[in-house]
């Protein structure tokens, strides 16, 4: 499946649980119901990823976690805030880049 297509239905999902669940809840909330939702689609979601940094000699094997990871295209990293910040783009980025998934525009 393309990624435009799967990032069209995670992002009906989405509306759909915000509009059930409302706002206010923690980010774990909304990422097991999401979760849910797209397994229950058939699609193959992997959740809490930890990525490796390489430091100098210094190897943290857990320095960064993904929030999902949908068929191995498509990483959501879930937000509870009022304003999406450029500095959450830029950590998407970092998973985009630490995963050598590459972006897709359309």
């Amino acid at each position: 499946m393309e990624t435009n297509i799967i990032t069209g239905i995670i992002v009906d999902t989405a509306v759909k649980i915000h509009s059930v669940v409302g706002p206010g809840c923690f980010e774990r909330v909304y990422e097991e119901i999401l979760y849910f939702e797209l397994n229950k689609m058939g699609f193959n979601v992997e959740r809490q990823i930890t990525m490796p940094i390489q430091y100098e000699v210094l190897y943290i094997p857990d320095a960064y976690k993904l929030d999902l990871l949908v068929a191995k295209k498509v990483i959501i990293e879930i937000k509870c805030v009022e304003y999406v910040l450029p500095v959450h783009f830029k950590q998407v980025k970092t998973y985009l880049n630490l995963t050598n998934i590459k972006m897709e525009c359309s």
